[in-house]
């Protein structure tokens, strides 16, 4: 049966979660132009669906994409336009992964017309279904907040030098949100000293973050990228969830949230 591409569990908070990354489902027909390491996915945002199971609790509502970021990258412009300017660009529809390994076989690689169609099937409903819950909380608020989540393997030499920082918040250098917003979050991750935090550090927001962080319209969007060593046992395949270190970082995640329920527009 093929799965939707996105669940949505409407909110009745001024917040939204997305996330954009944590699918693993694949367009027909596509697994067998892939290569192994592309089929194992390795640049999915795994489990992030555990690290925000507080967001219901807060009558948050969540939008979580069904399908792989290898199919399409929701967090990219559907003109596909370069985020990080001399920077290795993961593309759209991406052909390689993170790390340079091709992730179809030669000449399997999606062409122009396929990734319209993509752009069409995948991209577009889950963009308008975010417009317009946006639309619908900040009609009820008169504001409202997107929070975008990740997470992303520590090191990627080909991405960034060195280890990432553990949390990393993106607001667009500062024009995606309220700074009273983002400051009141990161004040709280600034506490739990077991957690290193940096703001528009390598990771300053995708497209959902730039484009819907709209402050002069009440619409704010933060994105927070986690380093994937503090919630996984280790960074490759298979992947296994650390089930302490995932509670500890599910807690300060519905901190922030909470946090971010709480603040009000001045």
């Amino acid at each position: 049966m093929t799965p939707p591409v996105f669940t949505h569990t409407r909110g009745t908070a001024p917040v939204l979660v997305t996330i954009p990354h944590a699918g693993t489902a694949l367009a027909p027909g596509m697994a067998e132009r892939m290569t192994p390491r592309g089929r194992l996915l390795p640049d999915t945002d795994w489990y992030m669906e555990k690290l925000y199971t507080s967001a219901a609790d807060m009558g948050i509502g969540v939008i979580r994409a069904n399908y792989s970021r290898y199919v399409i990258d929701l967090n990219r412009g559907a003109d596909d336009s370069t985020l990080y300017p001399g920077r290795p660009k993961t593309g759209l529809v991406p052909d390689l992964t993170f790390d340079g390994t091709p992730i179809y076989h030669p000449g399997q690689e999606p062409d122009e017309a396929e990734t319209g169609e993509r752009r069409i099937r995948y991209w577009q409903p889950y963009h308008d279904a975010v417009a317009e819950e946006l639309a619908r909380l900040k009609a009820r608020w008169g504001w409202a907040i997107l929070w975008d989540g990740h997470s992303i393997k520590t090191e990627i030499p080909r991405l960034f030098e060195g280890c990432l920082p553990d949390l990393n918040f993106g607001t667009n250098q500062g024009a995606a949100c309220a700074p009273s917003l983002i400051d009141s979050v990161v004040s709280l991750a600034a506490r739990d000293t077991d957690y290193s935090h940096v703001v528009n550090g390598r990771f300053k927001g995708g497209y959902t973050t730039r484009h819907y962080g709209q402050p002069e319209q009440d619409i704010h969007a933060i994105q927070l990228e986690k380093a994937q060593r503090i919630y996984l046992g280790h960074e490759d395949t298979p992947w296994p969830l650390d089930t302490d270190k995932t509670r500890k970082i599910s807690a300060l995640i519905g901190t922030l949230l909470q946090q971010a329920t709480a603040w009000r527009p001045a």
